[in-house]
């Protein structure tokens, strides 16, 4: 099949969740490098929106995930699972947290964060604290309780009323967390340690700890979605680290997986033991396959030092883009920490169509808030990949320009 053909089947059968942008079916991927249906090559700079840290079809992963498969593919967690227990304890040996429990997705992830705040709210005799204290701009996923939790009133839109319990405050402003606390309502505060879809927005140094003092001054649990800053991408294991904090809880997706649907919530163990018997599961949660995947993506990470990879290759992205700026006056900043960038660009360049023309000249990269390129490219890419992305956004702004 062609990309138009496969578009024709996919307007007819899918419901039209995605509009109407997709214009490629990719069909093939190997390392940092995929290709659609009609046999173009890409150089890829999204992974898959944070998930392919390891490029595509990883030979770790793609073995492990063939041996699982002939092994034993799913079960169900009403028995113990071994490839899930070697994942949970290699996350735990690797982080903050005593404990994990594994689910499918970022959002499921931050649904159970939800759940495990308030259950330990009442557990400490404080029924009245069941509020989540999120930021505005932020993105927590697409369920309900996470759409709400989600400082974007676009998100909103068409599914009044929301739940509630949730209050926004902007982001980096540790007097309006001060005064969200104050209510003596909050049970936890939600916060993405960078905020990659709102923007690439980027805290000050202080501010993470700022909200682990309010926490611990207000009788809250500091929860860290790392859904994208986790698993190296920011130049550390995790993004808790960068900002030398320690949460009581953190939500995973995305890269852990190395491709594969897993997500995970991470907690301290006094924070964990809420969760008894019957109060929160998952079907399909770190499954035989997944947690497989999972496991020799971690491993990989580890084994391989690609957090100290990424972030050299950061700076080396981060040098490269500020030297394009200083051709183009239209590039207004280059944003972000270790391999998760945003170029910035002035309000009178469409850069929707900006990321539309990367896309055209071979780069897959994406645009949140009509004017930030977002960069999210695999752990391993190394400085000739950088330069030929960098080339690309040079003749794509050229030809937006005119």
């Amino acid at each position: 099949m062609t990309n138009a053909s496969i578009k024709a089947e996919a307007t007819k059968y899918l419901i039209n969740t995605y509009g109407t942008a997709r214009s490629l079916a990719l069909v093939k991927g190997e390392g940092v490098y995929v290709w659609d249906a009609d046999g173009k090559r890409y150089l890829d700079f999204l992974g898959g929106i944070a998930v392919n840290a390891l490029g595509h079809c990883h030979p770790a992963v793609v073995r492990a995930i063939t041996e699982q498969a002939r092994t034993l593919i799913h079960c169900s967690n009403l028995y113990y699972i071994e490839p899930q227990v070697r994942l949970a304890r290699l996350l735990v040996e690797n982080s903050f947290a005593d404990q994990c429990f594994f689910c499918n997705s970022g959002a499921e992830a931050n649904e159970a964060a939800i759940k495990l705040a308030r259950k330990w709210a009442k557990d400490h005799g404080h029924p009245e604290r069941y509020v989540i204290v999120s930021m505005e701009q932020s993105f927590h996923g697409r369920t309900l309780a996470a759409i709400t939790a989600t400082g974007q009133s676009k998100y909103h839109k068409g599914f009044e009323p929301l739940p509630e319990g949730f209050r926004h405050v902007p982001y980096n402003d540790l007097e309006a967390a001060r005064r969200a606390l104050e209510a003596g309502d909050v049970c936890a505060v939600l916060v993405e340690p960078i905020q990659s879809e709102g923007g690439v927005n980027t805290p000050d140094r202080d501010y993470l700890r700022g909200l682990r003092a309010l926490c611990d001054e207000f009788g809250a649990l500091l929860i860290l979605d790392e859904v994208q800053t986790g698993l190296g991408r920011l130049g550390r294991l995790w993004g808790y680290e960068v900002f030398q904090v320690e949460p009581d809880a953190i939500t995973l997706a995305k890269a852990l997986g190395g491709g594969v649907p897993i997500g995970a919530l991470l907690a301290k163990a006094s924070v964990a033991e809420s969760f008894g018997p019957g109060t929160h599961a998952s079907t399909f949660g770190g499954n035989p396959l997944a947690s497989a995947a999972a496991y020799a993506t971690l491993r990989t990470i580890l084994d391989e030092n690609l957090p100290e990879h990424a972030a050299a290759m950061g700076e080396y992205l981060q040098e490269a883009m500020l030297a394009l700026r200083k051709e183009f006056d239209c590039i207004l900043g280059v944003r972000g920490v270790g391999l998760l960038r945003g170029l910035e660009v002035s309000p009178e360049v469409d850069g929707n169509a900006l990321a539309a023309r990367c896309i055209e000249n071979g780069l897959l990269t994406i645009c949140t808030n009509n004017t930030i390129l977002r960069f999210l490219p695999p752990l391993i890419i190394q400085p000739e990949h950088v330069d030929a992305a960098v080339e690309v956004v040079r003749r794509s702004l050229r030809e937006v320009l005119g």
